[in-house]
């Protein structure tokens, strides 16, 4: 592929870039994440992916061997030493090597790399037309085991339900399942495999934005986070609260955020048509909204 990576400490081609058999991230996903998108020559709310990553590790007592300002040093160089203006960035934080047990304390070094690379999670078509989604039998970790807001490498959660929707696909002549709703065990809707959920309920400036709370198991994403700034901005009222699928069945719009897949409509949930069928007002400038801020603010990268 012909990337450089950044491997604790130095910077390495990525056929070089290697993680000891021992580290605990790849034993049993015992690390932390972020997946940072930039644009235009700039990172795209670096600052609030860097705050995130460090209360990640804190929570679950990994200490991060850089400071947040060189951590962001470390990103930006990694993107500019391969030549990136528009991408996608992913800084990991390991617990390191350590034995075959899963005692932390047996790790004694945090191991760090950095990956800069493009990414597209779903066509043009798929922002221009709206997805379709399904509600998967797999629930969402609940917050008391391990809290979603952590971002781990331990995704296993995700990936069953997103095994799931791809069987219902593999089933079909025709894929109704380009992403998976999950609920809580209390039958609540909570996020996808990899985004955020939002409905909208109205059809004028008195519309509600809504959104699940992350005390149910979502992921307080950043995007997440600027879609409902976007939405106040708007002048319309937007709220955190906890709904069943019924209220995604009859909500007047739907739509999911995430870094990779920024602001995507839905137009058909578990079969329903959401709406009209087609992305709707309130989505559509949303979306144009929020492509404005990508291109116009963010940390310079050069």
């Amino acid at each position: 592929m012909g990337l450089t990576i950044y491997l604790n400490g130095d910077f390495v081609p990525d056929e070089e870039a290697r993680v000891s058999v021992f580290d605990h991230g790849l034993l049993y996903g015992d690390g932390v994440f972020e997946g940072i998108r930039f644009y235009n020559g700039r990172v795209f709310k670096l600052d609030e992916h860097l705050q995130r990553l460090y209360d990640s590790a804190k929570a679950i007592r990994l200490e991060i061997p850089l400071k947040p300002e060189e951590m962001k040093e470390v990103i930006l160089e990694t993107i500019r030493r391969n030549n990136l203006r528009d991408g996608y960035v992913r800084p990991v934080v390991t617990r390191g090597p350590g034995d075959l047990g899963l005692d932390p304390d047996k790790c004694p070094e945090p191991f760090v790399f950095v990956i800069a690379d493009t990414i597209v999670l779903y066509p043009d078509e798929s922002y221009k037309n709206g997805l379709s989604v399904i509600t998967v039998p797999t629930r969402r970790n609940v917050p008391e085991a391990l809290n979603p807001r952590i971002k781990s490498l331990n995704y296993l959660n995700n990936i069953l339900a997103k095994i799931e929707a791809n069987n219902v696909n593999a089933a079909s002549d025709i894929p109704i399942a380009e992403e998976a709703i999950m609920l809580s065990n209390d039958g609540y809707v909570v996020e996808c495999t990899g985004d955020n959920i939002f409905i909208v309920e109205g059809r004028d400036t008195a519309c509600r934005v809504s959104t699940p709370p992350t005390y149910i198991g979502a992921l307080e994403g950043v995007t997440r986070n600027t879609a409902m700034d976007l939405a106040r901005d708007m002048g319309l009222q937007v709220e955190e609260k906890i709904f069943t699928r019924y209220e995604v069945y009859i909500a007047d719009e739907c739509f999911l955020t995430g870094t990779a897949a920024e602001i995507i409509p839905v137009v058909k949930v578990d079969g329903r048509i959401i709406g009209d069928g087609r992305p709707g007002r309130i989505t559509q400038e949303l979306v144009k909204r929020f492509r404005n801020l990508t291109q116009t603010t963010g940390t310079e990268i050069f």
